[in-house]
């Protein structure tokens, strides 16, 4: 069923819809969706799942389907060394250039290594794992952005991800051009690694692993239980906060589930990582017959 249709039906007859719906009011959140894929029935659902969010960080998952097309290309090995640097060429086509603050990264031991090299394999893990930012954009620049927009193209997931910079780019950001996701959109992305269909066996492996290896747990693993793994990728910036993972539950297939929420500007942000994982469970529940 299309996320449209989904949105007409009344929530007495959608019980995820309507739980959705009081957990985000509850939360405070200004706008949420959601969609998932379930391997287990083979069945889809989406709420609001074709409205464009900023993607904030969640668009270094589609960066990561870039580097591996590149890499399964020849045109780029994860063994390559990139010059760590900390400067980089803005998206507004006006010659301008930026650079991540420190303060707005998440990881410390790419900006150490400012002046020296790091192999590939190593900043594709900071970029998923602790979001490093200054790693994300030495990826895009060893890829480049036409390169990876154009694997997003032809993988066919253009249609529910806008990738047009690198992150941190202020005045781009300013001059409207940003990275855009919708839910249903980032739920393609998650499938087409996990589905195995797009990349060799090893590449799909390799990208799970990255994302198994998550630090940032408080969104859909949140309250998720025991025995229950997650490989993930979160996003936050001032006025979003997302999580897109597979979830993995014994005894049963994996599900894709994509979380988009968005804020208020300037009102609090620490209710916003436990309202994604209140709707990650709710999802968990409706899937498994749980009772969180």
């Amino acid at each position: 069923m299309s996320s449209s249709k989904q949105n007409e039906r009344r929530d007495d007859e959608d019980p995820l819809r309507a739980k959705v719906r009081a957990i985000a009011d509850r939360g405070g959140a200004r706008s949420v969706a959601v969609a998932y894929h379930d391997y287990e029935t083979e069945t889809g659902w989406s709420y609001r799942g074709d409205e464009w969010f900023h993607a904030a960080s969640t668009i270094k998952v589609p960066v990561l389907l870039g580097v591996f097309r590149a890499v399964e290309d020849k045109r780029l090995t994860l063994l390559a060394r990139v010059h760590v640097r900390n400067l980089f060429r803005s998206a507004v086509d006006d010659g301008s250039t930026f650079r991540v603050a420190a303060n707005r990264d998440a990881n410390s031991v790419v900006p150490r290594n400012i002046g020296k090299t790091m192999r590939v394999q190593e900043l594709a893990h900071h970029m998923i794992t602790t979001s490093s930012n200054l790693a994300t954009n030495l990826l895009i620049d060893a890829v480049g952005v036409d390169a990876i927009t154009d694997t997003l193209r032809k993988l066919k997931l253009d249609k529910g991800v806008e990738f047009r910079r690198g992150v941190e780019d202020d005045a781009a950001h300013a001059a409207d051009i940003n990275n855009r996701c919708t839910a249903d959109g980032m739920l393609e992305v998650l499938r087409t690694i996990e589905e195995r269909k797009a990349f060799s066996e090893e590449s799909s492996a390799q990208m799970l692993d990255i994302l198994h290896q998550q630090e940032f747990r408080s969104g859909i693993p949140g309250r998720l239980p025991d025995g229950v793994k997650v490989a993930n990728k979160t996003g936050e910036i001032s006025t979003v906060a997302h999580d897109a993972g597979i979830v993995y539950v014994p005894e049963r297939e994996p599900y894709a589930l994509v979380v988009l929420t968005e804020w208020e500007a300037g009102g609090r942000t620490g209710g916003r990582s436990d309202t994604i994982a209140r709707i990650s469970r709710a999802v968990y529940d409706h899937l498994t017959g749980g009772n969180g």
